[in-house]
């Protein structure tokens, strides 16, 4: 048996693993690199593999993050033909996310081509984007529903099993039990777990007792969160400093799983009467798609937040959602200069509506922007936190003068305890773990906490194109 990792090692972003059990080659997630121009130039060199991607016999997607799912219309593209597997609410998420990343890719190189035509430039250098919105479309012929827990005979000798990772809708961690050389071998994908006791979602289920071969997600696992009732604190302070200064409260957020989360826990402190009635402004014609999905799939929600979706129906005048589609009410949104909240994406501010709304509201002391996400190395996001006094908005610098608010504790990730806690279901360490989906530092601090802590031998930090033969 051999693994692969053709992303997301030594880094977040990119995830993809390919694994050749002799007979067999599947991979595992398809995702696409995030975070400025050297992610642009991974993207476009991803899945050159070096082998044909028609041998592939099929695909397994944990979630339908970008960072997972985002390479999937590519992989089609350049003749894949085999089925993905995936449960059905990360397929309806797909149905939406997919789309959008290619018309957002079709747009940048549209806008890049005009700016450059406005300067007398020529269109060398533009890149292309990785995939169009039809061939986005294409690809989504070629999803399968698994139903968690259900044994999925992928292959002769390949059986994989889907669990709640708790991360985002739908996700999962992957069990796979690989036959027909000896001893079964059993080989486990954490997937991105999410945190337990979190409102929305059910918790991530335990692992399997026992696995040969474990790869395990890092992004937080050189930290610790900070507990939702400090988490709460410090937006309930965001917003009272906001409304006292009289500006606007930001909040880049990622449109599946995130937003859902933040509009939680606004309506619960509502509710609470931590905070005065509130006029929320969702901007994001995915997170509006995500929240219909969500919403359509009750059995994935947990007791706390179908109580809460009660309450909200029962008192609509103590907090007013609006979920904004059209173009000319998003723009119409950067009239409001005191006392609006807005949801918005892209999590990172790398694209989308919050641009917009950076745009406006970076250049006013009374703002705030509300930072409630993983920011990965190189996006604005990032820059931003980072304590940047000036950025760049559409070609254009733009003075950061607003309040920068980091919340610590909203992360759909796990942190180290809770990774560790979930390696602790395993009631034998595995053979070997791989510590991936981190940057170089998180990882490496996480690899040390599993051996010293566990006591666990063989855990290794891949890095990119490499390989490891069992």
């Amino acid at each position: 048996m051999r693994l692969v990792f053709l992303g997301a090692a030594g880094e977040v972003t990119g995830s993809c693993t390919l694994v050749e059990t002799g007979d067999v080659r599947f991979l595992v997630d398809c995702g696409m690199f995030q975070g400025g121009s050297e992610a642009r130039q991974k993207n476009q060199r991803a899945l050159d593999f070096g082998f044909d991607v028609r041998r592939i016999d099929f695909v397994l997607l944990t979630h339908a993050h970008i960072d997972h799912s985002g390479l999937l219309p590519r992989l089609v593209m350049l003749g894949y033909r085999g089925p993905i597997y995936a449960t059905q609410a990360t397929i309806d998420l797909l149905e939406v996310l997919l789309p959008d990343s290619a018309h957002i890719q079709e747009k940048e190189s549209e806008w890049q081509l005009r700016h450059r035509h406005r300067r007398g430039k020529g269109e060398r250098g533009i890149p292309a984007p990785l995939y169009t919105v039809a061939q986005a479309l294409a690809s989504l012929k070629q999803l399968h529903a698994v139903t968690y827990g259900h044994q999925l005979r992928a292959a002769e000798t390949v059986s994989v099993r889907f669990h709640e990772a708790g991360h985002i809708l739908g996700s999962a961690s992957l069990e796979v039990t690989v036959t027909g050389e000896g001893k079964p071998r059993r080989l486990v994908f954490s997937g991105d777990l999410g945190m337990a006791n979190r409102p929305v979602l059910h918790d991530p289920e335990p692992p399997p007792a026992e696995a040969d071969v474990v790869l395990i997600e890092s992004t937080y696992g050189d930290r610790a969160h900070r507990s939702l009732a400090e988490t709460e604190d410090e937006i309930v302070a965001a917003f009272e400093r906001t409304r006292a200064a009289g500006g606007n409260l930001i909040i880049p957020a990622f449109a599946v799983g995130r937003t859902q989360e933040i509009i939680y826990l606004l309506v619960d402190l509502v509710r609470r009467k931590r905070l005065s009635p509130l006029k929320v402004y969702v901007d994001s014609p995915m997170a509006n798609a995500a929240t219909r999905i969500t919403l359509a799939h009750p059995d994935l929600l947990d007791d706390e937040t179908r109580e809460l979706l009660l309450w909200l129906q029962t008192h609509p005048d103590q907090v007013s959602i609006e979920f904004v589609a059209d173009v000319e009410r998003s723009k119409a949104l950067n009239d409001i200069r005191s006392g609006a909240v807005i949801l918005s994406a892209s999590g990172m501010c790398e694209a989308g509506r919050i641009k917009y709304h950076l745009r406006e509201n970076l250049p006013r002391r009374e703002c705030t922007v509300l930072i409630a996400g993983f920011q990965a190395a190189g996006t604005l996001g990032r820059r931003l936190v980072d304590g940047a006094r000036l950025v760049t908005l559409f070609g254009e610098p733009v003075p950061v003068r607003a309040h920068i608010h980091t919340v610590g504790g909203l992360s759909a990730h796990a942190d180290q305890g809770a990774l560790l806690s979930w390696l602790r279901g395993f009631c034998k360490p595995p053979k070997r773990i791989f510590v991936v989906h981190g940057e170089a530092g998180a990882a490496a601090n996480f690899a040390r906490a599993v051996g010293e802590q566990l006591g666990w031998p063989e855990v290794h930090l891949p890095h990119p194109g490499e390989s490891f033969t069992m």
